[in-house]
């Protein structure tokens, strides 16, 4: 007869092996030196996980471009807002295009009435409408973020009506209830911050909000009045919140960003914190002019369970690698979603 505690020791070595195998960080793994010996400045990639990375995030081919000869656009089709100064070629092209990054499923009808392509009666035009209006403001107003690289709509959709990567307002008591009581959004496991204890919803404050992410105070706790830290620990975990999401979009660890020897100081840091503050200023910007104004005009089964418009955090575009699509210059072939130049 066989006892449980003759067959524990080798039912915990067997989990072991399964764990270890389902783990994707297992060894061996690489290590690149990014800053002075000894400061532990290195970036730590996995060849498994990045050979993923790199089939996920190859930019589609252009389609050829096509002749700036001809009417324009908005002469000979109807009710076309945006783009119209494009050649009826350009402005075609431009169409499929957006079809196969957005809706290569279900085609121009995702966002026409084929009975009357003029019409704007589908939630879905009068949302794109303003996506290439957005796009375009990313290429011409945040170049300290984009660079000369530029965005596209696949950079965010990569074939998806709506990208994967999207954010909504968390309900406050969304977890409450049971002995816990109410969680004070936090100590939840969540997708959102790596599924640490860390406040699950960080980008409210940062993303929509404009809460201060620099907590470290520069007076004694002790001190009253106007010279006193106000910072608080619990302001300080919803940063550290905001961080691993960064961290984890951008498949990079702190050091790509922040130099370890002193982790506040902007003249020690690594050129990308400069690129991930107007990054996180780019997102917020998005979230507030073009994003929220369109609440009203999608259906109840697109919002959230607040009743707020999906929104734009750094994995909507990074989705796991530090530039997205590897830094593909996909825009380039799209000069209308360019800025003009000068």
């Amino acid at each position: 007869m066989i006892s449980w505690k003759n067959l524990t020791k080798p039912i915990l070595c067997l989990t072991a092996v399964v764990l270890l195998v389902g783990c994707g960080e297992r060894p061996p793994v690489a290590a690149t030196q990014i800053g002075y010996r000894g400061t532990g400045m290195e970036q730590v990639n996995n060849p498994r996980i990045q050979a993923v990375k790199v089939s996920m995030n190859r930019a589609p081919e252009a389609i050829a471009p096509a002749s700036a000869e001809g009417p324009r656009a908005k002469d000979v089709y109807q009710n076309v807002k945006v783009l119209g100064d494009l050649s009826v070629g350009e402005f075609s092209r431009h169409m499929v295009s957006i079809t196969q990054w957005v809706a290569p499923k279900d085609g121009c009808n995702y966002c026409h009435n084929p009975a009357n392509f003029a019409d704007d009666s589908k939630y879905t035009k009068v949302v794109a409408r303003r996506m290439i209006e957005m796009t375009q403001h990313v290429n011409a107003d945040w170049k300290n973020h984009v660079g000369a690289t530029g965005v596209t709509c696949y950079t965010c959709h990569r074939g998806n009506p709506v990208p994967q990567e999207v954010w909504f307002a968390q309900s406050a008591n969304k977890y409450s209830g049971g002995v816990l009581g109410n969680d004070a959004g936090q100590n939840r496991a969540a997708a959102s911050v790596a599924y640490s204890s860390l406040p699950y919803d960080p980008f409210t404050p940062y993303l929509k909000g404009d809460s201060a992410i620099r907590v470290n105070g520069k007076e004694a706790l002790a001190m009253t009045g106007a010279a006193a830290n106000r910072h608080s620990t619990k302001q300080a975990e919803f940063t550290y919140g905001l961080m691993v999401h960064m961290s984890q979009s951008l498949g990079v660890n702190c050091t790509y960003c922040h130099n370890t020897r002193s982790f506040q100081s902007w003249q020690e840091s690594p050129a990308q914190r400069a690129t991930a503050y107007h990054g996180i200023r780019m997102a917020r910007d998005l979230n507030n002019a073009y994003l929220e104004p369109l609440t009203k005009t999608f259906p109840s089964n697109r919002l959230g369970e607040k009743g707020d418009v999906a929104k734009v955090n750094c994995a909507t575009c990074h989705q796991g690698v530090n530039k997205p699509l590897y830094g593909a210059t996909m825009a380039k072939a799209y000069p209308e979603l360019m800025p003009a130049k000068n």
